[in-house]
């Protein structure tokens, strides 16, 4: 897809589609002038529509007009809430529903209008954190972002046609008046960059188990090392037992498909970014979560070939921060395992010895993802990893404290859970620091091992984080993306299944270590 940004009047684009944001008040303010004359140009449609209530500032709220004297013969008007309240979720949501809304159409060429009265923005609020005010390039680069990730569907996957698939486009036209083009266009085509980035992730986490077991999710981020020269090592299990990675062979072992740690790398062994950093993306890859010999239930069991999404994310995430900083050294380490009962699982009560050398003793194989991710943020220090972030659909519990719209975040220290956090707001992801609390370290004790992999439920969200944290002796945030990490129903600006979360915020942090702190 082509994307241009230009500083012309919205109806004299030459597009299939406007697309128009629709804000709460009548058509008076910063934008009234153009808004009127949009207004005048389709007979007064706009109005009508606003006063019959068919058109109005609801969220995402999508409705076509046939254009007239316009340089698109169709108008979408799309609902954006208040103006003061347009922050960069919304601005990026707001693009994708316009997308989706488009799916089935025979549509190739898009404009989107941009109106003065939202290109610069206030301080708004994502999760504990303020978001800097949103800058013209901020809103190009969400828009463009949006537009992206809204054309992916998962239905596409295994169907040869499919008769709402979103609209392929072939051009996205920015329309932002008296814009300074040159900058905007290079931040629509990082927004686009990143938003295709995400689609590989999606895509990944949404296949299904019986197509996806650990040996292709290695082969998967292989094809991709390949094709964008990033350097990749493959761990097999005989490796890693000598390693002595006895925590990822813990859950591994209990699978006829047999696991893999993988490795991904940009730039030499000793090098550092423009910031000091060598940064480190960990995710989990559980290709398939039965529970293991501690079972999970059969309500939703479906749902766990999304296990493998934290994986899928940072495999994304190097490729993208390697197309948008081909310099920029970085690590990603994706342990990706089959959970499943078998002659050779791992039982409850077994006692296994880390990477690190602590001896833990597993109560509940269905904890599975804190102990391959244990021996990945080892093994990531070992490597040379400063910094380290680290994403996993690890516990039921923050979905429940959480919901679907806020991933739940620990972090040490303070000030690189903040930078992590900044990161994520600046690309609209919103997160909510979760405590770790010393006093619940004592509901992991064992008789046996320096510790268990689980205890009591009460505060098991909270123990789940200090368990991660036996592992690392160097800044860490881990993001549980249990909750976010897929919806179960589709949504104005994204497809049921899997969201590509935390994405955009690992690219966005890697990319500060392409500039001068």
């Amino acid at each position: 897809m082509q994307i241009r940004v230009v500083p012309d009047q919205p109806w004299s684009v030459a597009a299939d589609v406007l697309a128009v944001p629709v804000f709460a008040g009548d058509l008076a303010g910063a934008d009234g002038e153009a808004l009127a004359e949009l207004d005048r140009r389709l007979g007064g449609a706009i109005g009508e529509y606003r006063r019959l209530g068919e058109v109005s500032s609801e969220l995402f709220r999508r409705v076509m007009l046939h254009g007239q004297d316009l340089g698109a013969p169709w108008l979408l008007a799309v609902g954006a809430g208040d103006a003061a309240a347009f922050d960069r979720r919304t601005a990026y949501r707001f693009a994708a529903a316009i997308e989706r809304r488009l799916a089935g159409l025979h549509v190739s060429r898009l404009a989107v209008w941009l109106p003065s009265s939202v290109v610069t923005s206030g301080a708004t609020t994502t999760g504990a954190a303020a978001e800097a005010p949103m800058s013209a390039a901020d809103l190009v680069m969400l828009v463009a972002r949006g537009v992206t990730e809204g054309s992916y569907d998962p239905a596409t996957i295994y169907r040869e046609s499919y008769d709402e698939a979103p609209a392929a486009l072939d051009e996205l036209v920015i329309v932002v008046r008296g814009a300074d083009v040159a900058a905007l266009q290079a931040a629509a085509e990082r927004g686009a960059v990143i938003g295709e980035g995400a689609r590989v992730a999606r895509d990944l986490a949404n296949r299904a188990s019986n197509d996806v077991n650990p040996e292709v999710l290695a082969d998967a981020a292989t094809d991709l090392a390949k094709a964008h020269g990033l350097a990749i090592d493959v761990i097999g299990p005989e490796r890693a037992t000598e390693m002595g990675m006895g925590l990822f062979m813990a859950v591994g072992r209990g699978s006829d498909n047999p696991p893999r740690l993988i490795v991904l790398r940009n730039g030499g062994d000793g090098e550092h970014d423009a910031r000091g950093r060598l940064l480190a993306l960990v995710g989990k890859g559980v290709t398939f979560d039965s529970g293991g010999i501690s079972i999970k239930p059969s309500d939703r069991m479906e749902e766990m070939k999304m296990d493998k999404t934290g994986a899928c994310t940072v495999i994304a995430a190097i490729v993208t921060a390697k197309r948008l900083a081909p310099d920029l050294p970085l690590l990603a380490l994706a342990p990706a395992v089959e959970n499943m009962p078998g002659p050779h699982s791992t039982r409850p009560g077994d006692i296994v010895k880390a990477l690190n050398g602590k001896v833990v003793e597993v109560q509940n194989t269905d904890a599975e993802g804190r102990l391959i991710l244990g021996d990945a943020l080892t093994y990531a220090e070992r490597l040379g990893a400063t910094h380290l972030i680290d994403a996993a659909t690890l516990t039921g519990a923050v979905e429940r404290a959480f919901g679907k719209q806020v991933t739940g975040a620990f972090g040490t220290p303070q000030g690189w859970y903040d930078t992590v956090v900044a990161a994520g707001a600046r690309q609209g992801e919103r997160y909510w620091q979760i405590p770790l609390v010393d006093d619940y370290v004592r509901d992991m004790e064992s008789w046996y091992a320096d510790f268990q992999n689980s205890g009591p439920a009460d505060g098991s969200l909270v123990k789940s984080g200090l368990f991660l944290r036996e592992f690392v002796t160097r800044p860490w945030v881990h993001l549980d993306i249990a909750g976010t990490a897929y919806m179960r129903r589709p949504m104005p600006w994204a497809p049921r299944g899997a969201t590509g979360v935390s994405h955009a915020t690992m690219v966005e942090l890697a990319l500060e270590g392409a500039n001068p702190a």
